[in-house]
Formats: C-alpha cells, sequence, structure tokens
C-alpha cells in the first residue's frame, strides 16, 4: 500500500480485493455510482460520512480508507507502538494474577501528577515521540501506586491512560485508543472523583468519533454530561467539565450534519460564567474552547460566514497548544475556502505551516485544502506552490475532513 497515497488509490484497491464492482459497492454503502467512480478519480474530498459508508460496505477500519498511520520520527517508531500495547494489554491486569513482581516503593500521587503534566505538555506541543516513548513506563508506575495505594492514585494513572488514548487517535491506532480510553474510564470509576470520570467518558466518546461511530460518541458524551449537569453556583471545575462534555458531543453532531447551535448555547453559557481559563486534567475549558468548536462545526457544516464569524472571538494565546492552535487555524482555511477567499485561505495556511512545519507536513486536511485551492485558482500565486510543495502527499488524514 505504500504507492497507494490517496483515498480513492485505497478505495479502489479495496473495492478490487473484494472482487466488488463499483455499481455493487455503490448498492451496498447506499452511495451513487458516480460519487464512488469520483472518489476514485481523486474528485471531490469525500466527507466523512461518506468514508464511513464506504469502509462499512467493504468491511474494513475507516483508518485503512484514511490512511491513519503512525507519524513518529525516528527508528523507534514500531517499538514505541508495540511497548504502548504491551502495556495496556499486560497478562498482569488478568484476574487472579500477581500484579506486579516489583518489589519497589510506589511513586507517591503528587509526583505521579507531575510526571503526567510533563507528558501532557509533550502532547500539546506535538512530541508525540517522546510522549510515546515516556508513556509505557508512567503507566507501569502509575498502574503499581494504584494497586499499591488505592484511590489516591487513581487519577494519575487515568490521566495516563486519557493521553494514551489521545496519542493512539493520532497514530491512526484506534483500537488501542479505544483499549486506552476503556482503561481510563474504568481506573477513574474506581477512584473518588466524579468529575474524572465524566471526563474520561468524554474521551471515550472522542475515540468513537474518530472511528467513525458519530451516534455513538454524540450520545455517551451527552449522557455524561446529563449525569453531571452544574448548578448556577457550582465550582469552576464542576462546570469546565460539564462544559468540555457538551464541545465533545458537538463534534460528532456536526460531522453527522445535525443542528448544533443548542450545544454550542449551552456551552457558551458555561464560559461565560467562568469567565476564565479553567484546567481539567489533561486540557483546559474557557470561552475561547466554545468559539475554537464553533468554528470547527460551522467549518464541517460548511458554513463559512457563520466558521469565520466564531473565529473572530478567538485568541490563539488562548490555546492550549501548538495542535489546538494550528488545528483551529485548518478550520479558518476551510472556511475561507468554502467562501472563494483564496489569499486569505492561502495566508492561514501558510500561518499554520510556520507554526509548526512537521505536524503541518502530515496534515490530511492541509493536503486536501491545498489542492482545492490550486483548482480554485487558475494561476498559482508563489505562496500557494510552496505549499503544494510542504505537504506529504501520504500524510495523517484526520477524522474532521477528507
Amino acid at each position: 500500500m505504500d504507492h497507494e497515497t490517496t483515498i480513492g488509490d485505497r478505495l479502489r484497491r479495496a473495492r478490487r480485493e473484494q472482487g466488488m464492482t463499483q455499481e455493487e459497492l455503490a448498492e451496498r454503502s447506499g452511495l451513487s455510482r458516480e460519487l464512488i467512480a469520483k472518489i476514485e478519480q481523486g474528485r471531490p474530498s469525500a466527507r466523512l460520512t461518506t468514508l464511513t459508508s464506504l469502509a462499512q460496505a467493504l468491511d474494513i477500519s475507516l483508518s485503512e480508507l484514511a490512511d491513519n498511520r503512525p507519524r513518529l520520527d525516528g527508528d523507534r517508531d514500531g517499538a514505541s507502538i508495540l511497548a504502548i500495547r504491551d502495556v495496556l494489554l499486560s497478562p498482569s491486569l488478568l484476574p487472579g494474577l500477581d500484579p506486579s513482581t516489583d518489589t519497589g516503593e510506589p511513586t507517591a500521587p503528587p509526583h505521579l501528577n507531575a510526571a503526567v503534566d510533563q507528558a501532557a505538555d509533550a502532547y500539546w506541543t506535538g512530541q508525540f515521540g517522546p510522549l510515546a516513548a515516556m508513556i509505557p513506563g508512567l503507566i507501569g508506575e502509575a498502574r503499581l501506586s494504584w494497586q499499591m495505594t488505592g484511590p489516591p492514585a487513581a487519577t494519575p494513572l487515568t490521566r495516563a491512560y486519557d493521553l494514551t488514548a489521545a496519542l493512539m487517535v493520532h497514530m491512526g491506532k484506534e483500537d488501542l485508543a479505544a483499549i486506552a480510553a476503556e482503561r481510563a474510564v474504568t481506573t477513574a470509576a474506581a477512584g473518588d472523583d466524579e468529575l474524572l470520570y465524566a471526563c474520561m467518558r468524554g474521551t471515550y466518546a472522542w475515540v468513537l468519533l474518530h472511528q467513525g461511530r458519530l451516534e455513538e460518541a454524540e450520545r455517551l458524551a451527552v449522557d455524561a454530561a446529563r449525569a453531571i449537569e452544574p448548578a448556577f453556583s457550582a465550582p469552576a471545575d464542576h462546570i469546565a467539565v460539564w462544559g468540555s462534555l457538551l464541545m465533545t458531543a458537538l463534534a460528532p453532531a456536526a460531522a453527522a450534519g445535525h443542528d448544533v447551535t443548542d450545544y454550542i448555547s449551552l456551552a457558551s453559557s458555561g464560559a461565560e460564567r467562568l469567565g476564565d481559563k479553567v484546567k481539567i486534567y489533561n486540557t483546559t475549558f474557557a470561552p475561547a474552547s466554545v468559539a475554537v468548536q464553533a468554528v470547527h462545526a460551522y467549518a464541517v457544516l460548511r458554513q463559512p460566514a457563520k466558521a469565520l464569524q466564531a473565529a473572530r472571538k478567538v485568541d490563539l494565546n488562548e490555546l492550549p497548544g501548538t495542535i489546538s492552535q494550528g488545528r483551529h487555524l485548518l478550520d479558518i482555511a476551510q472556511a475561507h475556502t468554502d467562501a472563494r477567499h483564496g489569499q486569505a485561505a492561502t495566508a492561514t495556511l501558510n500561518r499554520a505551516r510556520e507554526m509548526a512545519p512537521v505536524w503541518f507536513r502530515h496534515q490530511g486536511v492541509a493536503r486536501s485544502l491545498v489542492l482545492e485551492l490550486c483548482e480554485q485558482q487558475r494561476r498559482l500565486s508563489p505562496a500557494l506552490r510552496e505549499l503544494a510543495t510542504s505537504i506529504d502527499p501520504s500524510g495523517y488524514a484526520p477524522y474532521h475532513r477528507h
């Protein structure tokens, strides 16, 4: 599959491997043969719902079709992924087995939380290689402390699993991401922090979103939010977790083409109540968080005027790291592209590239937008030509735009 650099190439290969004609795939997927033919030819950029229908009809994972492959740097990529797999699926977790042969003193929860904070910083700044190297030891240490000291160590272990789920999604390893998210939910449930448990259900919903399970993702996030719906006088972290869960529900709703007004309105009321950024475990919630997700939702729904209007409320400096900043800029670029603002879209993409060139090179959304801009313009500007040469044709293709 190394030579298959587009979704069209991979769709054609998967269809032919199953001895299926375009007409048969159309009948099985509920899509038109003409659309399937155009996707195989590289036009148009397929929506998530379309890719999900095709993957289900072909009985393959969404990742296989979208090519969400590992993108770590260095020669230890495979070893890092295998080490994470091994620590997630350790036989010591089976009932009745000795949980550990380590007789050393467990690390104190405050020290573990500090280590998880470092790992979270690596995640938000896009340092996926170092993060992957940190995770196996971090989980192992936190698990030992949890087994020996109980609930006090549940929080750092849960947060370590949470970061693992997020990293595995970025690496296109949705099955491992789901296992890590399930471990996070289970560990949080065994602790004494109701908000952490609710937050981890949101992580699981986010993983379901990346698997293309939109209805389940939205429902799980909504149910978790309802379970902790706060009173007006609730503490700031309680309101922040609730608002974050609503924003988690918003993404699959938008990807499914549903109205997202209520989610934005409710989360906005919570953010206005807080007035400032609140740290919640591995992330934050703030008025900017709601505006960013609103931009994303409207961009996904192809409502560029609303997306650009919401973007005016966002200060990039308020976002937690280069990943969130870069992804926000891609949403703005999508809105400008849909509105036929070629120069603005090109400038926004260049800003994202300059901010994080390695991350940008592997973004399937950026590649799709550059191709779309090239189609819109008869004569390419020097800036657009430079963008076109900076994109990896086999780059990572995230869930929200194909």
